[in-house]
């Protein structure tokens, strides 16, 4: 660790949202089991978490489980289920002494009871905690949420003309989370996997060839200070344009 940002703090993004992949390339690339390289990556995301205390972001999320890796071969699926419930048995304590507050992103009715009871604990443990907030996206799907959403809107009978975005956005599972500034994907894929769908219209995007378990501190540096030299319009257009 020990990286330092050159770049002021008002230029460091609030909220950084992670698609985690290669850990399986990794590993192969290794003549090791894809799980070996699942385990891998877990490892480098508790080197991410602190990197991003240090950097000053204050919100972070991870795209941990797909609403489609359930398509995974059905070891591979137990096998990242069990990691999830290592990690946790392993980290939460650090992880709320060192002040980040867990939050769920997803559907937990998929999961086993044991899992679903441990995660529920983590989140209800950590809830009083501001130093960071960390997201974990398991068994998330952007189109999911979406739907989820629309269907508690209809349930709670909203009428359709007091649907605008101040309202759908409080139904998503990010509600209350300001909408990512900076999206990184590791491994060189260039699709955005159902990921943050609403959340990211207006986020930039970062994409390294790294697999995420060598994805370290200085790389992760290094897309912080890219973002900072962005131009943000949100769809405006810049003010020297108008001199």
């Amino acid at each position: 660790m020990g990286e330092t940002l050159n770049i002021p703090p008002e230029k460091t993004p609030q909220h950084v949202a992670i698609i985690m992949d290669g850990n399986g390339r990794w590993a192969l690339s290794r003549g090791l089991p894809r799980l070996a390289g699942h385990r891998a990556g877990t490892e480098n995301l508790r080197r991410i978490i602190r990197a991003s205390v240090e950097f000053g972001v204050k919100y972070l999320t991870i795209y941990a489980f797909s609403t489609e890796n359930w398509r995974r071969p059905p070891a591979e699926v137990q096998g990242l289920m069990h990691i999830v419930e290592d990690v946790i048995d392993r980290e939460l304590n650090e992880l709320n002494e060192e002040g980040v507050q867990l939050r769920h992103l997803g559907r937990l009715e998929k999961l086993a009871s044991k899992l679903r009871k441990k995660v529920l604990s983590a989140v209800e443990l950590t809830k009083n905690n501001e130093r960071l907030i960390l997201n974990i996206a398991f068994n998330y799907g952007g189109r999911d949420e979406i739907i989820y959403a629309i269907q508690n809107i209809i349930r709670d009978g909203v009428s359709a003309d007091d649907v605008n975005i101040e309202m759908m956005e409080s139904y998503l599972f990010t509600a209350g989370i300001p909408d990512p500034d900076l999206i990184i994907r590791t491994s060189g894929e260039l699709r955005t996997s159902n990921f943050l769908i609403w959340q990211s219209a207006y986020s930039e995007w970062y994409v390294t060839p790294t697999y995420w378990p060598d994805f370290g501190s200085e790389e992760y540096a290094k897309a912080l200070e890219t973002y900072a030299q962005r131009d943000r319009r949100f769809g405006g257009i810049a003010e020297k344009f108008y001199e």
